[in-house]
Protein backbone atom coordinates (compact mmCIF):
# COMPACT_ATOMS: atom_id res chain seq x y z
CA UNK A 1 0.00 0.00 0.00
CA UNK A 2 2.91 2.14 1.35
CA UNK A 3 4.59 1.79 -2.70
CA UNK A 4 1.03 2.53 -4.23
CA UNK A 5 1.06 5.41 -2.42
CA UNK A 6 4.40 6.48 -3.27
CA UNK A 7 3.56 6.04 -7.12
CA UNK A 8 0.70 7.64 -6.66
CA UNK A 9 2.23 10.85 -5.37
CA UNK A 10 5.21 10.79 -8.25
CA UNK A 11 2.45 10.75 -10.90
CA UNK A 12 1.23 14.28 -9.71
CA UNK A 13 3.88 16.15 -11.67
CA UNK A 14 2.95 19.02 -10.32
CA UNK A 15 4.43 17.74 -6.71
CA UNK A 16 8.15 16.97 -7.92
CA UNK A 17 8.17 13.32 -6.76
CA UNK A 18 8.29 11.87 -9.97
CA UNK A 19 12.28 12.84 -9.91
CA UNK A 20 13.04 10.49 -6.60
CA UNK A 21 10.56 7.46 -7.81
CA UNK A 22 12.39 5.35 -10.73
CA UNK A 23 9.82 2.61 -12.39
CA UNK A 24 9.40 -0.19 -10.24
CA UNK A 25 9.54 -2.54 -13.79
CA UNK A 26 12.70 -1.07 -14.55
CA UNK A 27 13.83 -1.85 -11.34
CA UNK A 28 12.36 -5.22 -10.92
CA UNK A 29 14.28 -6.03 -14.41
CA UNK A 30 17.72 -4.69 -13.19
CA UNK A 31 17.83 -7.23 -10.20
CA UNK A 32 16.69 -9.99 -12.13
CA UNK A 33 19.79 -9.51 -14.33
CA UNK A 34 21.96 -8.57 -11.58
CA UNK A 35 20.95 -11.66 -9.05
CA UNK A 36 21.57 -10.86 -5.98
CA UNK A 37 22.86 -13.63 -3.27
CA UNK A 38 22.12 -13.89 0.00
CA UNK A 39 24.99 -12.88 2.38
CA UNK A 40 25.95 -9.71 0.57
CA UNK A 41 25.78 -6.50 0.84
CA UNK A 42 23.57 -3.40 -1.91
CA UNK A 43 24.36 -0.15 -1.78
CA UNK A 44 22.25 2.94 -3.79
CA UNK A 45 24.42 6.12 -3.22
CA UNK A 46 21.03 8.01 -4.16
CA UNK A 47 18.42 5.93 -2.91
CA UNK A 48 15.09 8.16 -3.37
CA UNK A 49 12.43 6.14 -1.50
CA UNK A 50 14.13 2.81 -1.25
CA UNK A 51 12.76 1.51 -5.07
CA UNK A 52 16.37 -0.82 -5.81
CA UNK A 53 16.41 -1.94 -1.30
CA UNK A 54 12.65 -3.42 -2.26
CA UNK A 55 13.11 -5.11 -4.97
CA UNK A 56 16.45 -6.44 -4.19
CA UNK A 57 14.51 -8.11 -0.90
CA UNK A 58 11.64 -9.46 -2.93
CA UNK A 59 13.82 -11.47 -4.87
CA UNK A 60 16.02 -12.25 -2.02
CA UNK A 61 12.99 -13.86 -0.12
CA UNK A 62 11.32 -15.39 -3.20
CA UNK A 63 11.33 -19.05 -1.94
CA UNK A 64 12.10 -19.74 -6.31
CA UNK A 65 15.28 -17.92 -5.66
CA UNK A 66 16.50 -18.69 -2.24
CA UNK A 67 15.64 -20.85 1.20
CA UNK A 68 16.90 -18.54 3.70
CA UNK A 69 18.16 -19.51 7.03
CA UNK A 70 17.81 -18.03 10.42
CA UNK A 71 20.96 -15.85 9.83
CA UNK A 72 20.79 -15.10 6.12
CA UNK A 73 17.17 -13.39 7.48
CA UNK A 74 18.53 -11.76 10.08
CA UNK A 75 22.15 -10.37 7.69
CA UNK A 76 19.36 -9.64 5.32
CA UNK A 77 17.02 -6.86 8.03
CA UNK A 78 20.14 -5.30 9.25
CA UNK A 79 23.26 -5.77 7.56
CA UNK A 80 22.45 -5.60 3.70
CA UNK A 81 21.11 -2.59 2.50
CA UNK A 82 23.46 0.81 2.66
CA UNK A 83 22.28 4.03 1.16
CA UNK A 84 22.29 7.84 0.65
CA UNK A 85 19.55 10.49 0.21
CA UNK A 86 20.18 14.15 0.17
CA UNK A 87 16.16 15.19 0.80
CA UNK A 88 15.52 15.18 3.97
CA UNK A 89 11.74 14.54 3.11
CA UNK A 90 12.25 11.84 0.55
CA UNK A 91 14.99 10.12 2.99
CA UNK A 92 11.83 9.96 5.81
CA UNK A 93 9.88 7.96 2.83
CA UNK A 94 12.77 5.93 1.73
CA UNK A 95 13.17 4.98 5.81
CA UNK A 96 9.31 4.27 6.23
CA UNK A 97 9.44 2.12 2.90
CA UNK A 98 12.06 -0.21 4.14
CA UNK A 99 10.79 -0.78 7.48
CA UNK A 100 7.05 -1.42 6.66
CA UNK A 101 8.58 -4.08 4.34
CA UNK A 102 10.48 -5.51 7.44
CA UNK A 103 14.30 -3.94 6.53
CA UNK A 104 15.91 -2.63 10.16
CA UNK A 105 14.40 -1.24 12.80
CA UNK A 106 11.81 1.84 12.91
CA UNK A 107 14.66 3.45 16.13
CA UNK A 108 17.96 3.13 16.51
CA UNK A 109 21.01 3.60 13.80
CA UNK A 110 19.98 3.94 10.08
CA UNK A 111 21.64 2.49 7.23
CA UNK A 112 20.52 5.29 4.64
CA UNK A 113 22.32 8.27 5.35
CA UNK A 114 21.63 11.67 4.58
CA UNK A 115 24.81 12.99 3.50
CA UNK A 116 26.28 13.77 -0.24
CA UNK A 117 27.71 10.48 -1.34
CA UNK A 118 29.97 12.39 -3.80
CA UNK A 119 31.30 14.76 -1.36
CA UNK A 120 33.98 11.46 -0.19
CA UNK A 121 34.81 8.00 -0.70
CA UNK A 122 32.41 5.55 0.91
CA UNK A 123 33.85 4.20 4.28
CA UNK A 124 33.36 0.57 3.34
CA UNK A 125 33.08 -1.27 0.00
CA UNK A 126 29.91 -3.19 -1.58
CA UNK A 127 28.87 -6.48 -3.23
CA UNK A 128 26.56 -4.81 -5.47
CA UNK A 129 25.38 -1.32 -6.47
CA UNK A 130 22.39 -0.51 -7.89
CA UNK A 131 21.35 2.90 -8.83
CA UNK A 132 19.26 5.65 -10.94
CA UNK A 133 20.72 8.66 -9.68
CA UNK A 134 19.45 11.84 -10.29
CA UNK A 135 19.24 13.19 -13.15
CA UNK A 136 20.27 16.93 -14.43
CA UNK A 137 23.80 17.65 -15.70
CA UNK A 138 25.41 20.43 -13.20
CA UNK A 139 25.73 19.85 -9.59
CA UNK A 140 24.87 23.29 -7.60
CA UNK A 141 24.35 23.91 -4.26
CA UNK A 142 22.13 27.15 -3.77
CA UNK A 143 23.38 30.48 -0.73
CA UNK A 144 22.12 33.54 0.25
CA UNK A 145 23.93 36.68 -1.01
CA UNK A 146 25.59 39.82 0.57
CA UNK A 147 21.91 41.33 -1.17
CA UNK A 148 19.62 38.21 -0.02
CA UNK A 149 19.52 36.83 -3.80
CA UNK A 150 19.51 33.08 -3.65
CA UNK A 151 22.31 31.88 -6.15
CA UNK A 152 23.74 28.72 -7.45
CA UNK A 153 27.30 27.66 -7.26
CA UNK A 154 28.76 24.75 -9.25
CA UNK A 155 30.24 22.51 -7.53
CA UNK A 156 33.13 20.28 -8.80
CA UNK A 157 34.31 17.33 -6.47
CA UNK A 158 38.06 16.99 -6.38
CA UNK A 159 38.17 13.59 -5.52
CA UNK A 160 41.96 11.72 -5.14
CA UNK A 161 39.92 8.52 -6.64
CA UNK A 162 38.51 10.02 -9.35
CA UNK A 163 39.45 9.47 -12.68
CA UNK A 164 38.29 12.70 -13.87
CA UNK A 165 36.97 16.03 -12.35
CA UNK A 166 34.02 17.47 -13.36
CA UNK A 167 31.04 19.29 -12.86
CA UNK A 168 28.54 16.32 -14.74
CA UNK A 169 26.83 15.28 -11.66
CA UNK A 170 26.42 11.86 -13.64
CA UNK A 171 30.00 11.39 -14.90
CA UNK A 172 30.55 11.83 -11.10
CA UNK A 173 28.37 9.34 -9.77
CA UNK A 174 29.72 7.19 -12.59
CA UNK A 175 32.81 7.28 -11.07
CA UNK A 176 31.23 6.68 -7.40
CA UNK A 177 29.73 3.98 -7.44
CA UNK A 178 32.83 2.01 -9.25
CA UNK A 179 34.92 3.06 -6.36
CA UNK A 180 32.17 1.63 -3.83
CA UNK A 181 32.44 -2.00 -5.11
CA UNK A 182 34.57 -4.70 -4.17
CA UNK A 183 37.12 -6.11 -6.23
CA UNK A 184 34.64 -8.52 -6.87
CA UNK A 185 31.98 -6.13 -6.90
CA UNK A 186 28.93 -5.53 -9.39
CA UNK A 187 26.83 -2.82 -10.64
CA UNK A 188 23.86 -1.70 -12.64
CA UNK A 189 22.74 2.07 -12.91
CA UNK A 190 20.74 4.10 -14.65
CA UNK A 191 22.30 6.82 -16.64
CA UNK A 192 21.29 9.36 -19.20
CA UNK A 193 22.81 9.89 -23.20
CA UNK A 194 25.07 12.06 -22.24
CA UNK A 195 27.05 10.02 -20.50
CA UNK A 196 28.13 7.54 -23.55
CA UNK A 197 29.35 10.11 -25.24
CA UNK A 198 30.23 13.35 -23.68
CA UNK A 199 33.70 14.44 -24.51
CA UNK A 200 36.34 15.55 -22.46
CA UNK A 201 35.71 14.19 -18.77
CA UNK A 202 33.33 12.05 -20.23
CA UNK A 203 35.64 10.29 -22.81
CA UNK A 204 38.30 9.60 -20.21
CA UNK A 205 35.86 7.95 -17.77
CA UNK A 206 34.48 5.69 -20.90
CA UNK A 207 38.28 4.65 -21.24
CA UNK A 208 38.94 3.61 -17.94
CA UNK A 209 35.06 1.92 -17.54
CA UNK A 210 36.38 -0.47 -20.31
CA UNK A 211 40.53 -1.02 -19.06
CA UNK A 212 39.41 -1.23 -15.41
CA UNK A 213 36.00 -2.77 -15.09
CA UNK A 214 34.45 -5.43 -17.31
CA UNK A 215 31.72 -3.35 -18.77
CA UNK A 216 29.23 -6.71 -20.47
CA UNK A 217 25.88 -4.72 -21.03
CA UNK A 218 24.32 -1.73 -21.91
CA UNK A 219 20.41 -1.38 -22.37
CA UNK A 220 19.14 1.51 -24.33
CA UNK A 221 15.74 2.71 -22.83
CA UNK A 222 12.98 4.27 -24.57
CA UNK A 223 11.55 7.84 -23.52
CA UNK A 224 8.28 8.16 -21.69
CA UNK A 225 8.95 5.95 -18.60
CA UNK A 226 10.42 8.43 -16.13
CA UNK A 227 8.74 11.38 -14.71
CA UNK A 228 10.76 13.75 -15.42
CA UNK A 229 10.46 14.91 -19.24
CA UNK A 230 12.67 14.32 -22.16
CA UNK A 231 14.84 11.94 -20.67
CA UNK A 232 16.97 9.49 -22.71
CA UNK A 233 18.31 7.41 -20.20
CA UNK A 234 20.22 3.56 -20.46
CA UNK A 235 21.49 1.01 -18.15
CA UNK A 236 25.07 0.38 -17.57
CA UNK A 237 26.21 -3.14 -16.66
CA UNK A 238 29.65 -3.42 -15.11
CA UNK A 239 31.73 -5.76 -12.82
CA UNK A 240 34.54 -4.28 -10.66
CA UNK A 241 37.88 -6.36 -11.05
CA UNK A 242 41.35 -6.16 -9.09
CA UNK A 243 44.05 -3.82 -10.52
CA UNK A 244 45.84 -5.72 -13.48
CA UNK A 245 47.36 -4.14 -17.07
CA UNK A 246 44.91 -5.55 -19.12
CA UNK A 247 41.99 -4.16 -20.49
CA UNK A 248 39.07 -6.18 -18.42
CA UNK A 249 36.38 -5.55 -20.95
CA UNK A 250 36.62 -7.69 -23.89
CA UNK A 251 32.84 -7.22 -25.61
CA UNK A 252 30.22 -5.00 -25.00
CA UNK A 253 26.34 -6.54 -25.31
CA UNK A 254 23.85 -3.93 -26.21
CA UNK A 255 20.12 -4.16 -26.57
CA UNK A 256 18.50 -1.47 -28.21
CA UNK A 257 14.57 -1.00 -26.62
CA UNK A 258 14.40 2.53 -27.98
CA UNK A 259 14.07 2.52 -31.71
CA UNK A 260 11.04 1.99 -32.65
CA UNK A 261 9.68 1.44 -29.11
CA UNK A 262 6.84 4.12 -27.60
CA UNK A 263 6.07 4.30 -23.98
CA UNK A 264 4.05 6.61 -22.24
CA UNK A 265 3.62 7.38 -18.45
CA UNK A 266 -0.63 7.27 -18.96
CA UNK A 267 -1.49 5.44 -22.56
CA UNK A 268 1.20 2.78 -22.69
CA UNK A 269 3.47 2.68 -19.38
CA UNK A 270 6.45 0.21 -18.89
CA UNK A 271 5.79 -2.87 -17.66
CA UNK A 272 7.71 -5.69 -16.79
CA UNK A 273 6.82 -7.70 -19.34
CA UNK A 274 7.71 -5.23 -21.95
CA UNK A 275 11.61 -6.27 -20.75
CA UNK A 276 11.41 -9.89 -19.90
CA UNK A 277 12.85 -9.97 -23.42
CA UNK A 278 15.91 -8.18 -22.57
CA UNK A 279 16.38 -10.20 -19.51
CA UNK A 280 16.35 -13.40 -21.49
CA UNK A 281 18.87 -12.18 -24.00
CA UNK A 282 20.68 -10.87 -20.82
CA UNK A 283 20.89 -14.59 -19.74
CA UNK A 284 21.88 -13.83 -16.44
CA UNK A 285 22.55 -17.66 -15.26
CA UNK A 286 25.54 -17.95 -18.26
CA UNK A 287 26.49 -14.40 -18.91
CA UNK A 288 29.80 -15.98 -21.23
CA UNK A 289 26.80 -17.58 -23.10
CA UNK A 290 24.82 -15.19 -25.62
CA UNK A 291 23.15 -15.55 -28.36
CA UNK A 292 23.35 -12.29 -30.88
CA UNK A 293 19.22 -11.89 -32.01
CA UNK A 294 21.13 -9.24 -34.37
CA UNK A 295 22.45 -10.56 -37.94
CA UNK A 296 23.28 -9.33 -41.44
CA UNK A 297 20.11 -12.10 -42.10
CA UNK A 298 18.23 -10.57 -39.01
CA UNK A 299 18.55 -6.78 -38.96
CA UNK A 300 16.09 -6.04 -36.96
CA UNK A 301 17.40 -7.97 -34.04
CA UNK A 302 17.74 -5.89 -31.04
CA UNK A 303 20.44 -7.88 -29.34
CA UNK A 304 23.96 -7.42 -30.32
CA UNK A 305 27.68 -7.43 -29.35
CA UNK A 306 30.16 -4.75 -29.94
CA UNK A 307 34.26 -5.94 -29.41
CA UNK A 308 35.90 -3.15 -27.35
CA UNK A 309 38.61 -2.09 -29.93
CA UNK A 310 35.59 -0.83 -31.87
CA UNK A 311 33.99 1.00 -29.38
CA UNK A 312 37.32 2.74 -28.40
CA UNK A 313 38.20 3.49 -32.43
CA UNK A 314 34.73 5.30 -32.19
CA UNK A 315 35.50 9.40 -32.19
CA UNK A 316 35.38 10.20 -28.04
CA UNK A 317 35.12 6.62 -27.33
CA UNK A 318 31.53 6.90 -27.99
CA UNK A 319 29.17 4.33 -26.63
CA UNK A 320 25.74 5.95 -28.47
CA UNK A 321 25.43 3.24 -30.24
CA UNK A 322 21.84 2.51 -33.03
CA UNK A 323 21.29 0.28 -35.40
CA UNK A 324 18.09 -0.31 -35.73
CA UNK A 325 16.35 1.96 -38.71
CA UNK A 326 13.43 3.92 -37.46
CA UNK A 327 9.90 2.39 -38.92
CA UNK A 328 8.49 5.84 -38.39
CA UNK A 329 10.76 7.27 -41.16
CA UNK A 330 9.38 4.79 -43.52
CA UNK A 331 6.37 2.73 -42.58
CA UNK A 332 3.99 6.01 -42.53
CA UNK A 333 0.61 3.37 -42.56
CA UNK A 334 1.67 2.16 -38.85
CA UNK A 335 2.08 5.50 -36.61
CA UNK A 336 1.45 5.03 -33.15
CA UNK A 337 -1.98 6.69 -32.01
CA UNK A 338 -2.18 10.51 -32.01
CA UNK A 339 -2.18 11.02 -28.35
CA UNK A 340 1.33 8.80 -27.90
CA UNK A 341 2.94 10.77 -31.00
CA UNK A 342 1.99 13.93 -29.48
CA UNK A 343 3.43 12.81 -25.68
CA UNK A 344 6.65 11.83 -27.60
CA UNK A 345 6.60 15.53 -29.22
CA UNK A 346 6.65 16.92 -26.17
CA UNK A 347 9.50 14.47 -24.32
CA UNK A 348 11.69 15.63 -27.30
CA UNK A 349 11.29 19.19 -27.21
CA UNK A 350 11.73 18.84 -23.23
CA UNK A 351 15.14 17.25 -24.11
CA UNK A 352 15.86 20.10 -26.53
CA UNK A 353 15.14 22.68 -24.13
CA UNK A 354 17.31 20.45 -21.41
CA UNK A 355 20.52 20.28 -23.86
CA UNK A 356 19.98 23.89 -24.92
CA UNK A 357 19.76 25.06 -21.09
CA UNK A 358 22.52 23.31 -20.42
CA UNK A 359 24.82 25.09 -23.50
CA UNK A 360 23.70 27.97 -21.77
CA UNK A 361 24.44 27.58 -18.57
CA UNK A 362 28.28 26.66 -20.21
Amino acid sequence: MYEGLLERNAEDTKSGAGQYFTPRALIRAMVECVRPEPGKTIADPACGTGGFFLAAHDFLTDSKNYALDKDQKSFLKHSTFFGNEIVAGTRRLCLMNMFLHGIGEITGETRVSSADALISPSDETFDYVLANPPFGKKSSMSFTNAEGEQEAEELTYNRQDFWATTSNKQLNFVQHIRTMLKTTGRAAVVVPDNVLFEGGAGETIRRKLLQTTDLHTILRLPTGIFYAQGVKANVLFFDNRPASPDPQTSTVWYYDYRTNVHHTLKQKPLTYAHLEDFIACYNARNRHERTPTWSEETPDGRWRAFDREELLARDKASLDIFWLRDASMTDLENLPEPEMLAEEIMENLSSALASFEAVSEQ
